[in-house]
């Protein structure tokens, strides 16, 4: 599932290419994907922005509505050229001036897309209750979110009332930085641990988005290219391959119902 850094990387790269441009129809191929509002509504808005909430990205409408996409395991949002065939899983095509088109797919179509007026967004019970952006506030202040926890580290950090954006790629990431491991008690892991393991957290999702996040199969960004983030993986999907710290086996469990892969020498449990 595209997490924080590729969803921004979506984000910034459709707004470079969409801003300012007007919609000229809004044309829905599978009824299913839009769970709330209608895409004839759009009909003539222009686009102000495309920014990021969590792993929603979230297109801005002049007049105030917003279009949300949410990418689930394989969405993907791009800009196709006119005359461009459109893929087989497409399911909304929005026709913008001079020829272009936004169109959404999605080959296993978990995700959808929504319509919806400023004062909708507090009746989205998944919207209003989003945590803290992880980039927009410090370190300190999110380790004062899971402090006194006595949850799962693992857990807090895929919980996206706790924190925003994160999944499992950057979870199992951050937590190998700061050599924590992810079955640990969010309690009981000293103050200055949970300081590094945001600031970690932080560190890695800003290198991640300067690689254009990462590609594992289906993601692409804006321009249809992948990212290269996963080149720099240092735990995610290695089970068995050595740590890069210790040189001793990486393991696999199930831990807050997802597949962690850590050192068992270098990561501490708490």
């Amino acid at each position: 599932m595209p997490e924080l850094p590729e969803v921004e990387t979506i984000a910034r790269g459709l707004h470079a290419q969409v801003q300012g441009r007007r919609i000229s129809e809004g044309r829905l191929l599978t009824p299913g994907v839009l769970r709330a509002g209608d895409i004839d509504t759009l009909a003539g808005k222009r686009i102000a922005r495309v920014s990021r909430r969590a792993k929603l990205l979230r297109v801005h409408l002049d007049g105030g509505a917003f279009l949300f996409f949410h990418l689930k395991m394989t969405g993907r949002v791009w800009l196709a050229g006119p005359g461009m065939a459109l893929p087989r899983h497409t399911h909304l095509v929005l026709d913008l001036d001079g020829g272009d088109r936004i169109v959404f797919e999605d080959t296993r179509r978990f995700g959808f897309c929504a319509v919806l007026e400023p004062d909708d967004l507090e009746k989205w019970d998944f919207y209003s209750s989003l945590g803290p952006e992880p980039l927009e506030a410090t370190a300190q202040e999110l380790a004062g979110r899971i402090a006194a926890r006595s949850a799962g580290v693992k857990a807090l950090l895929l919980n996206q009332t706790v924190l925003a954006g994160i999944g499992n790629i950057y979870a199992d990431e951050s937590l190998f930085a700061a050599r924590i491991h992810p079955a640990s008690i969010a309690a009981n892991i000293p103050p200055a641990k949970r300081l590094l393991l945001c600031t970690e957290l932080q560190r890695i999702l800003a290198e991640a988005i300067e690689a254009g996040g990462s590609t594992i199969s289906d993601y692409r960004n804006a321009y249809g290219k992948s990212g290269i983030f996963q080149d720099s993986f240092q735990v995610y999907g290695k089970k068995g391959e050595p740590c890069p710290a210790c040189g001793r086996p990486l393991k696999a469990e199930q831990i807050a119902g997802r597949t962690s892969t850590h050192c068992p020498k270098c990561q501490k449990k708490y």
